[in-house]
């Protein structure tokens, strides 16, 4: 439990038919000794996910685990939009927020609270958990055209142990009150993808003070779709063979890069997608679905991606 006159810190998970990583991940939470208490917000999962979390209403070991199981699956972006709300509701001064696959070490937030007060929206890096050594998500490095997907690069880059206006958002992420207070909550019609960034921009638009705590370290499943390379090695793009996640990718990111970086921004990236699709891995469907996507995120429809939940 955490201190008296400490800030209470409230864990919000999101999670969806992964009960094996769930339950790993509670069961490292509650080692956690600042947590106040953890909340997990089930996306109506279908695997018995609600019925264990009910049984932990009788465990006394830890802080406490308490759950809501939304009507449908809302996706993360509808599961934290949710969750957060949830959190302040419980009186948290700071949310923690993360996805059931997640795993943060055991100090890392000890780590992440010995900076309130000095930031508003802080985490750790996010680590691959196949390989420690190497980012789970590439940074680009603020004001320059360096990415960097290895640790040593990162504390190379830091000042005093950290990587100021830099944050992956919701793996592990901290956010205060009074931010949430003046942004408001998640954008919960992306459903999927894009929700974490949209939110992190916003905040950096509100004058947040942004930074990740390099000592700080959260696991979490490395994925090869991230940063495919294209266009002869110059360039990257977040190809998935989920129509799914691709449809709310190319969406959503459109409509994040036209309300924050304007429409040329999101033309670039439109074009950017026609040459992934046309010549790096050519695919006339999903040059299709690229089209009826990013026309949806401009004309404001944020349905489409539940044809692809049936």
């Amino acid at each position: 439990m955490s201190q008296p006159g400490a800030p209470r810190v409230v864990a919000v998970v999101v999670t969806f038919n992964r009960l094996a990583l769930l339950q790993r991940l509670v069961a490292r939470l509650r080692e956690i000794p600042a947590l106040a208490e953890v909340l997990v917000v089930d996306n109506a999962s279908t695997d018995g996910t609600a019925a264990w979390l009910a049984s932990l209403a009788t465990d006394s070991g830890g802080p406490a685990v308490r759950h809501r199981t939304l009507d449908r699956n809302r996706g993360g972006a509808g599961g934290f939009h949710a969750g957060l709300g949830w959190a302040l509701q419980q009186g948290a001064d700071l949310v923690w927020l993360m996805d059931d696959d997640g795993l943060p070490e055991q100090d890392c937030l000890a780590l992440l609270l010995e900076h309130v007060g000095s930031f508003d929206f802080w985490g750790p890096a996010v680590l691959a958990e196949q390989d420690p050594s190497r980012l789970c998500f590439p940074i680009r490095m603020p004001g320059t055209a360096t990415v960097v997907h290895r640790m040593a690069d990162v504390r190379a880059a830091a000042r005093d142990g950290l990587l100021t206006d830099i944050v992956i958002p919701f793996n592990g992420v901290l956010v205060t009150r009074e931010l949430v207070q003046r942004i408001g909550l998640v954008r919960e019609d992306f459903f999927i993808w894009g929700d974490d960034v949209e939110y992190l921009w916003r905040a950096r638009q509100a004058g947040a003070r942004v930074a990740t705590v390099v000592d700080a370290h959260f696991l979490h499943p490395a994925t090869d779709e991230l940063g495919t390379p294209m266009a002869f090695g110059r360039s990257t793009y977040n190809h998935s063979p989920s129509d799914l996640k691709h449809y709310c990718m190319a969406r959503n990111n459109v409509v994040n890069l036209r309300e924050y970086h304007g429409s040329a921004h999101a033309a670039a990236f439109a074009l950017k997608t026609l040459w992934f699709y046309t010549f790096t891995r050519p695919s006339l469907a999903r040059l299709r679905l690229s089209t009826h996507a990013m026309l949806d995120g401009l004309r404001g429809r944020f349905t489409g991606h539940e044809r692809f939940l049936r």
